[in-house]
C-alpha cells in the first residue's frame, strides 16, 4: 500500500507539473524548477557584492573592505551594516511587488534563496521589519516576515517574528525624501516587553524587502539597541539607487 501510495503521489505530481509548470518569477516564462529565473531575467538582475560602503552598502568609487561613504563618516547610521542581494531594477521590482501586492507569498522563497549568501556565519536572531496590524490585515501577511522565516529555517537560526512591533501606523513612504521618511517612522517601533531580556547582548539580522534611504531600518535598529542588542545588520532583497528614482512602498 505504501508503494502504491508513493506511485500515485508521483503520478499526481507529474500531472500537476504538466498543468502548472514552474515559471520565472520575473516574466512568467516556463523554467525547469520552481524559484528559478529564466536566462533573460537572471542576466538582467544586478547582483551586489561587498565593494560598497561597509556601513550602509551604497556603491562608492574605489570601495573595498571596510571603506565608508561620506554620509556614514559624518552621520553614522544606527544599522551596523546593510546588505542587499540585488540592485532595485525592473525584474527585482516586479518580484517584490508581486510578493507584497500580488498575493504571491511563494516569492518570499525565491527572494530568500538569493539573500542567503548575505547571512554569514555566527549566531544571530532573525527579526523582520514589522508591519502595522492594519496593513497585515489588508495584505494578509508581512512579506518581510515570510522572507525572514525562510532564511532562519535554511540557516538554523532563531526567528523572532513578534520581537519588534510597530506601535502606530505610518504613512506610505513613496515619494517622501530622506528627512520626511525619517520623521514618519520616528518612534514607530518598540520591542515586545516579554522578549526584551532575550535581546541583550545579541546580534540581530533585521530583514526587509527593499532598502531605500534606510529610515525604517535605522528606526528599528535604534529601538533594538536601546533594548540592549549588541549589533544590528540589515539584510534585504533590493537596494534602491536614489539617483535613479524613488521606490514604491
Amino acid at each position: 500500500m505504501k508503494r502504491l501510495g508513493a506511485m500515485v503521489g508521483t503520478a499526481a505530481a507529474r500531472i500537476i507539473a504538466l498543468a502548472l509548470p514552474p515559471r520565472c518569477p520575473g516574466c512568467g516564462a516556463v523554467t525547469p524548477d520552481d524559484h528559478r529565473f529564466c536566462l533573460d531575467c537572471w542576466q538582467s538582475l544586478d547582483f551586489l557584492g561587498d565593494d560598497g560602503c561597509a556601513r550602509c552598502g551604497i556603491r562608492i568609487a574605489g570601495g573595498g573592505h571596510g571603506a565608508l561613504c561620506g554620509g556614514c563618516l559624518s552621520d553614522p547610521p544606527a544599522v551596523d551594516a546593510a546588505r542587499a542581494a540585488v540592485a532595485y531594477g525592473p525584474v527585482a521590482r516586479h518580484v517584490v511587488m508581486r510578493l507584497k501586492y500580488g498575493g504571491r507569498p511563494g516569492h518570499a522563497e525565491t527572494i530568500a534563496r538569493l539573500m542567503a549568501r548575505l547571512v554569514g556565519d555566527g549566531e544571530a536572531i532573525v527579526v523582520p521589519v514589522p508591519l502595522h496590524r492594519w496593513r497585515i490585515w489588508r495584505r494578509g501577511y508581512n512579506q518581510s516576515a515570510l522572507i525572514a522565516g525562510v532564511l532562519a529555517r535554511r540557516h538554523g537560526l532563531p526567528l523572532a517574528v513578534d520581537l519588534l512591533q510597530r506601535k502606530r501606523a505610518t504613512p506610505v513612504l513613496r515619494g517622501l525624501g530622506r528627512n520626511a521618511r525619517a520623521k514618519a517612522v520616528r518612534g514607530a517601533f518598540a520591542v515586545d516587553p516579554g522578549q526584551r531580556a532575550g535581546v541583550k547582548g545579541r546580534r540581530i539580522l533585521l530583514i526587509d524587502d527593499v532598502h531605500t534611504t534606510g529610515a525604517t531600518a535605522n528606526a528599528c535598529a535604534r529601538t533594538l539597541k536601546q533594548a540592549g542588542a549588541a549589533e544590528v545588520r540589515l539584510l534585504c532583497w533590493a537596494r534602491v539607487d536614489l539617483d535613479g528614482g524613488d521606490v514604491d512602498n
